[in-house]
């Protein structure tokens, strides 16, 4: 069984070449490269990619599952009739609302 696929760490120069701090275990041809910085891991900084990643294995790990769909158009639904309820309180205080405006 053949690696398809290695994380090595290189230098992006100024030419937009890489130089790579090893070199890859991989037959020879073509390959996709994806370019991260590692500046702002080093530096203690961490991503909106990273800080959503780690959200993530955290809910897994705890047995999180999240709403499921139905779940989230019954809250939407409820919240509308709450506000619809609302609109109709503020208007038996304040009277109807104003017509609308002619050209």
């Amino acid at each position: 069984m053949s690696l398809s696929e290695v994380v090595i760490e290189g230098t992006l120069k100024p030419d937009g070449t890489l130089e790579l701090d090893e070199k890859p275990k991989l037959s020879p041809g073509r390959v996709q490269v994806i370019v991260k910085s590692l500046t702002a891991l080093s530096t203690g900084h961490r991503g909106l990619v990273e800080v959503m990643d780690e959200i993530r294995q955290n809910q897994r790990a705890r047995g999180y599952q999240g709403r499921t769909a139905p779940e989230m158009h019954a809250e939407e639904k409820a919240r509308r009739e709450e506000d619809k309820d609302y609109e109709q309180r503020c208007e038996q205080l304040w009277g109807d609302p104003l017509p609308p405006a002619k050209s």
